[in-house]
């Protein structure tokens, strides 16, 4: 399975760099099977009824990007150089990885000041990042953090326009609890309050589960044997409620659909070979790719990803490869609109036999 598989041109006019508004106002891409059609997150309710279950996640996006100062004594006095950092994951003891600009320039030990209140030490640099320890904790670090902070936008939006306030609403979900993220689930991103109640009065049952996305999310693949490629590792949870739920949703013969490939990771990490999802709290690194045999997810509402991309693999692996590379040339040729900010699709492959049989790819 080579990299250029997953590859495609895609017009760089095609780049949402904001949101429609309302959210639902979103086109909605729907393919189930071999068909396709054009309608809006809006039209969810009248797609979906009695027996599905919309898996969401409630990862709250942190304001991980900052901008601060580093001051060196020199000969001639102290000199201070500006340095952007970009928050990763936290790491025990309360440290953070973080990517940071200019690192070659920093030094084990200096202090980087973000704001009056908020400070960090390099502790060390390895393998491309710092590891930082900050002078607060707790809910300090977290006040501190969301008044020095701006909300860490995906690099192709990020190389277009700066982050700005409208992005700390933009970029979050409406279910938000769980803090920790450094990427918003961005399929989460079309739902409303209306609509969320909407769904609900059409007897469409919820679930939540927090996989905290990580930067990571949009690494390349840099290898041209797909199936070797390492993937990020992230942190989530499937809560004993939220696993009886989709367990009774399965066993009734209803339909459970992430929403968002973080969701879909997430509870395919957590349910065993007979397609039964037990409790998960810790991390995961499931790498999904053509040939995964699905043991829970019976469709997926996700927008539209990178080339190249491990979620490109992953929703290949969902409606098969033929089917995708299909879906993505109506999309482009139809003007949807890409990426975090964009439009979103309802992939559903056909009904699969009973979970213990596995999913065949078409």
């Amino acid at each position: 399975m080579n990299l250029n598989d997953f590859d495609f041109d895609l017009p760089e006019g095609l780049i949402a760099t904001r949101p429609v508004r309302p959210r639902s106002a979103a086109r909605l891409l729907v393919a189930e099977g071999d068909t396709i059609r054009d309608l809006h997150v809006a039209d969810l309710p009248d797609l979906l009824g009695p027996g599905d279950r919309l898996v969401l996640n409630d990862t709250k996006v942190i304001p991980a990007r900052l901008s601060g100062t580093r001051t060196r004594e020199t000969g001639q006095g102290p000199v201070t150089a500006r340095v952007e950092a970009t928050l990763l994951e936290p790491r025990p003891g309360g440290h953070w990885a973080a990517l940071a600009k200019p690192l070659r320039k920093l030094r084990e030990a200096e202090v980087i000041r973000f704001s009056d209140r908020l400070s960090a030490t390099v502790e060390r640099i390895t393998e491309g990042q710092a590891e930082l320890s900050f002078n607060l904790s707790g809910a300090d670090f977290d006040a501190a953090l969301a008044e020095a902070g701006q909300m860490p936008l995906p690099p192709y939006i990020a190389a277009l326009r700066a982050p700005d306030a409208q992005d700390s609403e933009d970029y979050q979900t409406v279910f938000a609890r769980a803090a920790g993220a450094v990427a918003a689930p961005t399929a989460s991103l079309h739902f409303d309050d209306a609509l969320l109640a909407r769904l609900a009065a059409k007897g469409v049952a919820f679930t939540h589960v927090t996989l905290h996305v990580g930067a990571g999310t949009f690494l390349p693949v840099k290898v041209e044997d797909v199936t070797t490629h390492r993937m990020h590792s992230e942190w989530g949870e499937v809560t004993e409620k939220a696993a009886a739920e989709i367990n009774a949703t399965r066993a009734a013969g209803g339909r459970v659909i992430p929403v968002g490939t973080t969701a879909l990771r997430l509870i395919e990490s957590a349910a065993d070979e007979t397609g039964r999802v037990r409790p998960w709290r810790g991390p995961t690194d499931i790498f999904i790719y053509p040939g995964h045999a699905f043991r829970v997810t019976d469709g997926l509402m996700t927008n539209f990803h990178l080339p190249k991309s491990t979620l490109l693999m992953l929703v290949s692996a969902l409606m098969g490869t033929g089917r995708i590379r299909r879906i993505y040339a109506h999309a482009i040729a139809s003007g949807y609109r890409f990426f975090s900010y964009g439009d979103a699709s309802l992939l559903l492959p056909e009904r699969r036999g009973p979970p213990t049989s596995g999913r065949p790819q078409a």
